[in-house]
C-alpha cells in the first residue's frame, strides 16, 4: 500500500485527496506497491527558497522532487521512503495534475528526455 501524506502550505484551496488518488495511480502504474509519499502544496516564496537552496536557482517554479528510496532496495521490514513531490499552486494554478506526474516520475528515476515524456503520456491518459 502507498501511504500519502499532504500538507498545504500555500494557502490556496487544493484538492489534497485528489493528488494522493493520482500519486497512487501512478506509482501503481510504475509498479510500485508500497512506500511513503509526501505532497505538500505550497507558496512561490517557498518554492523559490526550495529551488534557490537546491539547485541554486533563484526563481519559482511548478514542483521539485526529493527522491529518497525511490527503487533501490530496502531492507526487509522497512518501509519505503519514496521522498516528497512539492508542488505551486500559484505557478501550476489547476493545471497540477502533470507537474505531479513529473515530480512522482523523477522520485522513480526518470530523468529529463524521451523516456520520461513517454511515462508522462501514458499515465495523462
Amino acid at each position: 500500500m502507498i501511504t500519502v501524506e499532504t500538507d498545504n502550505r500555500s494557502g490556496a484551496d487544493v484538492d489534497g485527496s485528489a493528488a494522493a488518488a493520482l500519486a497512487r495511480r501512478v506509482l501503481a502504474e510504475e509498479g510500485v506497491g508500497e512506500g511513503e509519499l509526501g505532497i505538500a502544496f505550497v507558496g512561490p516564496e517557498e518554492m523559490r527558497a526550495l529551488k534557490r537552496e537546491h539547485l541554486g536557482v533563484d526563481e519559482a517554479t511548478d514542483v521539485l522532487s526529493f527522491p529518497l528510496d525511490g527503487r533501490d532496495t530496502v531492507p526487509e521490514g522497512v518501509p519505503r521512503a519514496l521522498g516528497d513531490v512539492v508542488l505551486c499552486p500559484a505557478v501550476v494554478g489547476d493545471a497540477w495534475r502533470a507537474p505531479l506526474v513529473h515530480g512522482l516520475l523523477h522520485l522513480l528515476g526518470y530523468e529529463h528526455g524521451a523516456e520520461m515524456e513517454e511515462r508522462e503520456r501514458v499515465h495523462a491518459a
